[in-house]
């Protein structure tokens, strides 16, 4: 029997045809071009949306609307001359697109168990990072990354508006997209295998690890910070913290003794391990969706560069504790140790003073 949506998904005849980009997004990239006119006729004639939206590939119907998107922040960026526009979003739209697989593999009749496994860790992991992002101000009222306006005044103004067009804006929303992307590989594989095995079980246990991690990570930072600013608010020192590190200005305690972004570490991880998952589901060393986590890592080799750029030029200190401290993989396990002062005796410095006097005479 042909079901209604059979159209809709990809013929496959093994589980390892569901990585397949040629079998499994290829045959569908027409309805994509097809979308907005399909729209549109439904619109004015009255159709149902919901049969389009059956009818239409999940992953296509995704991708259409983070392109979308990526017109909706682009005209929103160049309106308000505010470029953080899909920072608002980072932590928002991955569960969302989660959660539109989910929906569809459920309307579909398509057993949906490691649809929901995936949707409830990237559930907890975009509320977690909605707060944080919120208890920084990210929500109020004109903010925008410090790093936007150092990257504008790196670049000419016509450089900038290229850079948000093509990058800020658009390739930052399908970057989003694309960290679902793995959850369509694997709803093609719950056709095969539709039971939550231990294996998944598994990377969802590693998935809340190391969201863990980076609520400990971002933690650590927040009470540091609030400490600092109290300090130089009020010229007292915050009880359980020590002048010496508040006025390095930076953190190096905790996570961050060992690595100089956890943070970032975890939060590649994250998306890295679904990609696995995507992998392990199919039975293959690797898929298309491999593009995610190298699009996500070359973002933030940039955004970390920028700002250790900004950080070294604020603290002195901050040399030091890049030699000691890996970016992002612990090096060692001893941790940040702050440099001793080197003291020089009167006599070694008076000797060094008359070798210099008579290397001039010279």
């Amino acid at each position: 029997m042909t079901l209604p949506y059979a159209m809709a998904l990809p013929k496959l005849g093994a589980l390892q045809e569901c990585s397949d980009f040629s079998k499994t997004v290829t045959p569908f990239l027409p309805q994509l071009y097809a979308l907005p006119r399909q729209i549109l006729d439904t619109i004015l004639n009255g159709g149902s949306f919901l049969k389009l939206y059956m009818e239409t590939n999940p992953f296509v119907s995704g991708l259409g609307v983070s392109i979308f998107l990526g017109g909706v922040f682009l005209v929103a960026a160049e309106v308000n001359r505010n470029y953080s526009q899909v920072d608002r979003f980072w932590s928002i739209l991955p569960t969302i697109y989660i959660a539109h697989f989910a929906t569809w593999a459920r309307l579909a009749g398509i057993p949906s168990r490691r649809i929901d496994a995936a949707l409830l860790f990237s559930t907890i992991w975009s509320i977690r990072l909605t707060y944080n992002y919120w208890r920084r101000g990210g929500y109020s009222i004109g903010h925008e990354d410090m790093r936007w306006e150092v990257v504008r005044s790196m670049l000419r103004p016509w450089a900038f508006h290229i850079l948000n067009w093509t990058f800020i804006s658009f390739i930052q929303s399908v970057l989003l997209y694309m960290f679902a992307s793995p959850v369509y590989v694997l709803l093609l594989a719950t056709q095969f295998e539709p039971e939550l095995s231990s294996a998944d079980i598994g990377f969802i246990v590693m998935e809340l690890g190391l969201i863990l991690t980076e609520f400990i990570a971002d933690h650590q930072q927040w009470v540091f910070q609030s400490a600092k600013k109290e300090y130089q608010t009020s010229g007292q020192i915050p009880a359980g913290h020590k002048q010496a590190d508040l006025d390095r200005g930076f953190i190096t305690s905790g996570l961050w003794a060992y690595s100089r972004h956890p943070n970032f570490a975890a939060e590649q991880s994250i998306w890295l391990t679904l990609y696995q998952w995507g992998c392990f589901a199919t039975n293959t060393l690797y898929n298309w969706t491999i593009v995610s986590p190298i699009m996500l890592m070359s973002v933030f080799q940039g955004s970390t560069w920028l700002t250790e750029r900004i950080t070294a030029g604020k603290y002195p200190e901050y040399s030091a504790y890049q030699k000691q401290v890996d970016t992002f993989v612990p090096k060692t396990l001893k941790g940040y140790k702050t440099p001793v002062p080197k003291f020089i005796r009167t006599s070694d410095l008076a000797k060094k003073l008359q070798e210099k006097e008579n290397k001039k005479q010279k």
